[in-house]
């Protein structure tokens, strides 16, 4: 996507470049390029590798140890690492718990919790889903009762994203049953080695377990775990679920995603032509080139609003439902260009150990990417409540 640079920051660009091309791992681009599931330690090397750099936090003051890098900075890292199959970093710590410590966290907990976040000590997974609780999130009915210097936990949480691999889960509970709804939740980081903590695998349509089941069964917290008030969670809760909604965008990826497409659509042919010359497909893909540079230019916006400290409100959902339409129509137009190329499901062919599958268009990953993404207009507050949230704000005047 084009866009003016000024010398500092084509110098950053380049910059950004000649560590992409010496610092990541070859067989590690080649696995986001094929599609092909990267494990515990791909993800834990690279996030080692960003951080030996300083380049992990972008969105991070300094004094915490972030880059804090301005909205055309993350711009342009973002759109780099796409375009270089780069994986994308667990945002869990990095880009929705970390924010939420920074600015409503104690003392102790920034000073012990953020450096562990950076050097990979801990590996943290989102408890906000329930089986009762998924939009309609201020219905959870996760306990936590206070005993003296501990909360007693229990209850269930639900499509906990890498749950098997982590070690730490921040939680929203229910510590006053008596409130209104929102105003009876706190926040608590529980760590996942307590006793009475159970991890349940849920087995996806193409047989990964990315998603799981977490069970607490009398899961003692120490209250020193508490992340601001009690029953103020629902604040915190908010606050993060903007910066979790701003990172669904994607901005990046889509680009890469689209480039995929229109190389794919001139080595394919239609009726003799390439088919990107074929009218309805060209219009297809020009109107969603055209989403995605106005999606761009307010994605800057809102980065330049949260490195102001701001906090993106009404813009989250607003990028969240427009960058979760154009990443599923990406994923689409991709699988039509692919064709017969895209409906081998096997888990043999999407983890690259059948090489005799025919992939003339390098299209291996075209199938499982366009499943998994219709998650998209669902998770982080599916994209109906999002449009319910526009329409109040917009109805009442800016006020949420």
């Amino acid at each position: 996507m084009d866009m003016s640079f000024t010398d500092d920051e084509l110098a950053f660009q380049n910059e950004v470049r000649e560590f992409l091309r010496d610092e990541l791992p070859s067989e590690m681009a080649d696995k986001v390029a094929k599609g092909i599931e990267l494990g515990k330690d791909d993800m834990e090397r690279w996030h080692a590798i960003l951080n030996a750099r300083g380049w992990l936090a972008p969105n991070w003051p300094k004094s915490f140890g972030g880059a804090e890098w301005n909205a055309v900075q993350r711009h342009i890292f973002d759109t780099e690492a796409a375009a270089a199959n780069a994986p994308r970093i667990v945002p869990f710590g990095l880009s929705m718990l970390g924010p939420v410590l920074q600015k409503f966290g104690s003392k102790e907990q920034q000073d012990h919790w953020l450096p562990r976040i950076l050097d990979g000590s801990d590996w943290w997974c989102q408890g906000y889903s329930e089986p009762g609780a998924g939009s309609d999130l201020a219905s959870l009915k996760t306990r936590a009762v206070r005993d003296g210097d501990h909360y007693v936990v229990n209850g269930q949480k639900t499509w906990t994203t890498l749950g098997q691999h982590a070690n730490m889960i921040f939680c929203l509970v229910r510590t006053d049953p008596d409130a209104k709804q929102q105003e009876g939740i706190s926040f608590l980081l529980i760590d996942m080695n307590t006793p009475g903590v159970e991890v349940r695998p849920i087995i996806l349509l193409d047989g990964s377990d990315e998603v799981n089941e977490v069970w607490f069964t009398d899961v003692r917290v120490p209250v020193e775990n508490l992340v601001g008030d009690e029953n103020e969670g629902w604040t915190y809760a908010k606050y993060l679920l903007t910066h979790e909604r701003a990172n669904i965008a994607g901005v990046g990826f889509s680009q890469a995603g689209l480039a995929a497409v229109k190389r794919m659509a001139r080595a394919e042919n239609h009726n003799g032509r390439p088919l990107i010359e074929n009218p309805h497909f060209a219009a297809r893909v020009a109107q969603v080139d055209i989403d995605l540079r106005a999606m761009a230019t307010s994605n800057l916006r809102i980065i330049s609003k949260a490195a102001a400290g701001g906090a993106p409100g009404l813009e989250a959902s607003m990028l969240k439902v427009k960058g979760s339409i154009i990443r599923q129509e990406i994923n689409d137009l991709a699988r039509r260009v692919a064709g017969p190329y895209a409906m081998p499901f096997a888990s043999e062919a999407l983890e690259g150990a059948n090489d005799t599958i025919p992939d003339p268009l390098g299209a291996g990953p075209v199938a499982a990417q366009y499943f998994n993404n219709r998650k998209l207009s669902i998770f982080g507050g599916s994209n109906e409540i999002q449009r319910g949230i526009i329409a109040k704000v917009t109805m009442s005047g800016g006020r949420a």
